[in-house]
C-alpha cells in the first residue's frame, strides 16, 4: 500500500509542471532585443589623417621642408650674415691686437705711446692749420663780398653822374614858357650851372640827359642840347635837395628874374620823387686808361 502511494506521488511530480512566472511569459511574447553595434575604439586618428593617410608629424615635416623663402627674407638673411661676419672679423682683429700688446715689453709699450702722442699732436696741428685757413678764407670772402658791394655801389653813383643809369629822388621841376622865342642857349646854360652849384645830382632837359660834357647852342627858334634840338616849353627835371635848389633859382638877379625880363614864364615846383630816366650811351675814352693795377 505504501508503495502504491509513493509511485503515485512520483507520477504526479513528473506530469505536473510548475507554474511559470509572468516575466518568462513576456520574454516569449516580445521580439528579441537588438544589441547595438560596438563603437569603434578610439585609435587617435582624425578624418584628415584617414583621408590623406599621413600622421600629424608627417604633415608637419611636409610643411617645413622644403623651406619656402621669399626674396625679402633672403635679403635680410644675407645682410645679417654680412653683419655677423664683420663683427666676427673685428672682434678677431681686436683680440689679436690686444694679445700683441699684452705680450709686448715695457719699452715697446712706451715707444707706442710716444708715437701715438706725436701723431695726436700732428693731427692737432693740422686741424688748427685748417681752421686758420678756413677763417682766413671766410675773412677773404667777406672782404671780397664787401669790395664787390662797394664796387657795385660806386658804379651806380658814377653811372648817375655819367648819365648811363636812371636815377630817382627828391628834387624840383622847372618849366619855362617862351612864347616870344627870346630865351637863348646861354640863359639855359646859366640855369644848369646854377643848379649844379646848388647840389643838383641829375638833370634832364626835354628828354636829354645833362652830363659834365653837355653843351648848348642856339638853333633857330629853339636850343640845341648836345646836338639835340629842343623847343619851348623847356622842362627841367632836377634831382637834389629841394630846399637848396629852389632858392638858388630865385635869388635876386638870378635865373628866374633874368628869364622873366625876357618875358618868359618860369614855374618851379618841389617834389618828393623826381625820375630822371633819359640815358646817355657810355663812351669809351680813346686815350685815357686806368692807372690802378
Amino acid at each position: 500500500m505504501s508503495n502504491e502511494i509513493e509511485n503515485a506521488n512520483e507520477n504526479e511530480d513528473e506530469t505536473t509542471e510548475p507554474p511559470q512566472a509572468p516575466e518568462h511569459r513576456l520574454r516569449r511574447e516580445l521580439p528579441a532585443e537588438e544589441v547595438p553595434a560596438a563603437a569603434p575604439e578610439a585609435s587617435g586618428t582624425t578624418d584628415d589623417e584617414r583621408a590623406t593617410g599621413l600622421t600629424g608629424r608627417q604633415r608637419l615635416v611636409q610643411g617645413l621642408w622644403p623651406p619656402r623663402v621669399s626674396r625679402a627674407q633672403l635679403i635680410v638673411a644675407v645682410l645679417l650674415f654680412g653683419l655677423g661676419f664683420g663683427l666676427a672679423v673685428q672682434v678677431a682683429s681686436n683680440s689679436d691686437g690686444s694679445g700683441a700688446l699684452r705680450g709686448a715689453r715695457q719699452e715697446d709699450l712706451v715707444r707706442i705711446l710716444d708715437e701715438l702722442d706725436d701723431r695726436t699732436q700732428r693731427l692737432q696741428d693740422e686741424k688748427q692749420g685748417l681752421e686758420d685757413q678756413r677763417a682766413e678764407l671766410e675773412n677773404s670772402s667777406d672782404r671780397a663780398e664787401e669790395a664787390r658791394k662797394q664796387t657795385a655801389e660806386k658804379e651806380k653813383q658814377l653811372g648817375i653822374l655819367a648819365g648811363t643809369v636812371a636815377a630817382e629822388g627828391p628834387g624840383i621841376t622847372m618849366t619855362i614858357q617862351d612864347t616870344k622865342g627870346s630865351v637863348q642857349a646861354d640863359m639855359l646854360l646859366d640855369a644848369i650851372q646854377e643848379l649844379r652849384a646848388a647840389g643838383a645830382e641829375a638833370i634832364e632837359v626835354n628828354g636829354v640827359r645833362v652830363v659834365a660834357g653837355t653843351y648848348l647852342a642856339d638853333a633857330g627858334k629853339g636850343v640845341s642840347v648836345d646836338g639835340n634840338k629842343i623847343t619851348q616849353p623847356y622842362r627841367f627835371k632836377v634831382i637834389g635837395k629841394p630846399q637848396d635848389l629852389e632858392p638858388a633859382l630865385n635869388i635876386p638877379g638870378g635865373v628866374v628874374q633874368t628869364l622873366e625880363k625876357e618875358q618868359a614864364t618860369v614855374i618851379v615846383e618841389r617834389s618828393t620823387k623826381i625820375i630822371v630816366d633819359a640815358l646817355r650811351a657810355a663812351k669809351r675814352p680813346d686815350y685815357a686808361r686806368s692807372s690802378s693795377p
